[in-house]
């Protein structure tokens, strides 16, 4: 095992080696041994320490006498994967433009607050580096229309990793870099610029193909790169491309990098200079085989089934309609929480931004099918998967995993009542991180909440379309299942194809590296594909010894006892009504990820992560027979180091509220930290158990309202985990409560469906 095995990253655990307790002042030890390297660094500085880099304001007055440039011409785009990040990228370029919001919202005048809140969401949105400039005459494009824009955005986009050549997925991806990469820039481009709209603003994002702006000479003059000759030279990117925002919002400018920046790789980048990320975090994961991700997942120990207890045969299909977000869009939460259906998340004009993104998206998740022209190039299961996670992780996946789609996993019944048949072998399941330095300055239910699942479903659904495109292309049927359309049930999935376990958050996986920090996407394909299997990292012990998302949820949802058995799967059943009840109608912030900020597991544990994270990591996956001992003392000191409160160096954003189209400040917001004293006793909490003989019809034409009382008392039917065995054993089957209401026949008129709030508008 070597040093970077052990000390360079690892599970997130908190699995905590007893020699810490020697410690003693916490807040008098050296930072990277209990925090984070970047911890005071503020999140809109961005990964890289530009802000320490020499600047030269002569290049101002050089750059604006260069002559203007011709458009550029588009070349045709080669590849079946190039040319499926190219529609997309069409897709994002149909929303590019669109007018401002009828009223501007309350900002500040500090010009360099403002570029924190747009900086820190293009670095939110997975740019690499962010600039901003005044736009000379000579910057716009012979022929282009120009505009009453003054300022430019100016970002930078890293090219993805192409395979090993000896990986299927180098000859998808070579030839699609820029394509990607353009796409990429797109996105980040057009949910800016209708942030800025949003906030009442003018702002035009420029696509590939329709530029009108010389993003060379704007990137020099925002201090992004260095000039030779024509090509821009970036102190810490070799490849790139570059996005730019033309804006009529003020923000504050930055001044040209003088020469001497391209100097800027010594000894403390190497070590992580300002905070930054360091070069040899960079440098691990560039080593690290394309089919793997940035954490070690080899290193988990691999079972041959879940750890929780699912009783396959007895697990029923259970339709769309019983979600219970569906039931509150539905009505069956009564009216408040349906009008907040509409809006929970998305009342914040970087979500409604998000949204809009999201909502293009969804009608190319499927399509048709190319004749199938090579079944023998594609005959390997094992290399067919080795490259399927080379190009989730090319494309910007987190984690990715495979599995066999079990028959519980699919959806019985669409929203509207319709039956889904059962129509690919395989699943890809991908992980997309929500962002640990923004969660960081989060209380967890504040108005950023709703923000980070947004951005998560956005980035899974444009990679795992775009991946879905391509194998079409190739001959293999194949469906992204994203947030705003699924056909598949998410949870399931992430269990078997070996990314993470069932917590005590309820209907929720946690993995080893990201612990809760995450969204999921699917793409379910009949492409032979090797399959991974379920992992075993001790959660069921850390979950059952620490309570800590239980005491801390703002609506006393989690429970605080024993796993259940319900519909067939062993777990913490957490109350969905009070849950969705509370995402919904939170008047202090947007929606709700309290259960994700607290969770001891939510780390970062790479190279730049704290000595004792990474110890105790290590130790979480490699010594799994010291967790009895270590989880009380690990619950303990995450909250003695201020594990879960809000860090200020790591907001970025405003706190607004979209009301009626129009951004205002919000009458109050949420601003909660941990309370370690608070010890909430488990025989006074009331959990109701909504078992699918109370789930509504799937094709219920109008609301089914909940009974709330009959699902506290449906709590006498659960059985334990073992009392299950127990009755399996004896050859009896299921109990009754486990069969999901039938339809009802009901004929649903189109005046009747209830639309969903990620359908085009």
């Amino acid at each position: 095992m070597n040093r970077i095995d052990i000390f360079g990253i690892a599970c997130g655990s908190l699995s905590w080696p007893f020699w810490v307790l020697w410690l003693g002042n916490f807040e008098g030890t050296n930072t990277m041994l209990i925090y984070a390297n970047s911890k005071n660094r503020p999140f809109h500085y961005g990964q890289f320490p530009l802000e320490t880099l020499p600047r030269d304001e002569t290049v101002i007055s050089r750059e604006a006498a260069r002559p203007p440039l011709s458009r550029p011409i588009k070349k045709p785009v080669e590849g079946l994967l190039g040319q499926s990040a190219n529609r997309y990228l069409r897709i994002f370029s149909q929303i590019a433009e669109g007018e401002p919001a009828r009223a501007r919202a309350p900002v500040p005048d500090d010009l360099q607050r403002r570029t924190a809140d747009i900086k820190g969401l293009a670095y939110f949105l997975d740019a690499a580096q962010v600039g901003i400039c005044r736009i000379p005459a000579h910057a716009w494009l012979q022929g282009a229309e120009k505009s009453t824009h003054d300022y430019a955005i100016v970002f930078l986009v890293e090219d993805g990793r192409v395979p090993e050549e000896d990986n299927l997925a180098h000859e998808w991806t070579a030839s699609a870099v820029r394509a990607t990469t353009d796409m990429r820039v797109a996105e980040i481009a057009v949910v800016t610029a209708g942030h800025i709209r949003q906030m009442g603003w003018s702002a035009r994002p420029q696509i590939s193909g329709q530029e009108y702006l010389d993003a060379k000479r704007l990137a020099v003059l925002a201090g992004l790169g260095v000039r030779e000759g024509e090509a821009i030279v970036n102190p810490y990117i070799e490849h790139f491309s570059i996005g730019v925002i033309a804006t009529d919002y003020e923000l504050a400018l930055e001044q040209p990098l003088a020469e001497s920046a391209l100097k800027a790789k010594g000894f403390r980048y190497w070590w992580g200079k300002n905070g930054a990320r360091s070069g040899r975090e960079r440098n691990r994961k560039a080593k690290r085989p394309s089919d793997y991700s940035s954490y070690p997942m080899e290193q988990v120990k691999r079972v041959d089934r879940p750890t929780t207890l699912i009783l396959d045969d007895e697990v029923p299909r259970v339709p769309k309609r019983a979600a219970f977000f569906e039931r509150a869009l539905q009505g069956d939460l009564g009216a408040k929480a349906s009008v907040e259906r509409t809006r929970f998340s998305f009342k914040h004009p970087t979500s409604q931004s998000l949204l809009q993104a999201i909502r293009s998206l969804v009608p190319y998740q499927d399509g048709d099918v190319a004749k199938k022209a090579d079944q023998a190039r594609y005959s390997d299961p094992a290399a067919n998967a080795r490259a399927i996670k080379s190009l989730s992780y090319f494309l910007g996946s987190d984690l990715t995993g495979i599995c066999e789609v079990p028959r519980y996993a699919w959806y019985s019944h669409k929203e509207d009542g319709r039956p889904i048949e059962m129509y690919h072998r395989y699943a890809v399941v991908m992980l997309i991180d929500q962002g640990f330095d923004t969660m960081e300055g989060a209380s967890g239910d504040d108005w950023i909440s709703g923000t980070q699942s947004m951005r998560g479903y956005l980035r899974g659904a444009e990679i795992a379309g775009v991946m879905a495109e391509m194998l079409r292309g190739l001959g293999f049927s194949s469906r992204s299942q994203t947030n705003a359309d699924s056909d598949v049930l998410h949870i399931p999935l992430i269990l078997w194809a070996g990314l993470g376990e069932l917590s005590r958050i309820g209907e929720l996986v946690l993995n080893p590296f990201v612990g809760p920090r995450f969204k999921s996407v699917v793409m379910t394909t009949d492409l032979p594909l090797e399959v991974d299997r379920p992992i075993d990292f001790g959660l069921q012990t850390f979950c059952n010894g620490c309570l800590k998302c239980a005491r801390e949820c703002p609506c006393d949802a989690i429970p605080r006892g024993d796993s259940v058995m319900f519909n067939g799967y062993e777990m913490w059943k957490i109350d969905a009504e009070r849950c969705t009840r509370y995402r919904l109608t939170n008047s202090k912030g947007a929606a709700c990820g309290r259960c994700m900020k607290t969770c001891p597991l939510n780390k970062v544990v790479d190279l730049d992560g704290p000595l004792l994270t990474r110890i105790g990591s290590w130790l979480g996956v490699n010594a799994m027979w010291l967790k009895p001992l270590m989880v009380p003392f690990a619950a303990w000191f995450d909250d003695k180091i201020g594990m879960g409160m809000r860090n200020p160096a790591k907001k970025w954003w405003f706190d607004h509220e979209i009301i009626d189209g129009v951004v205002t400040i919000p009458k109050a917001t949420n601003q909660r930290d941990i309370d370690p004293s608070y010890r909430p006793d488990p025989k006074k909490q009331k959990i109701a158990y909504y078992h699918a003989n109370m789930m509504p019809p799937p094709d219920a034409p109008g609301p089914v309202v909940v009974d709330r009382k009959a699902a506290l008392a449906a709590k006498e039917l659960l059985e334990t985990p073992e009392e299950a065995r127990q009755r399996v054993a004896r050859g009896e089957g299921p109990p009754a409560h486990y069969v999901p209401t039938p339809v009802i026949g009901a004929e649903i008129s189109e005046e009747e469906r209830v639309a969903s709030p990620y359908a085009k508008k």
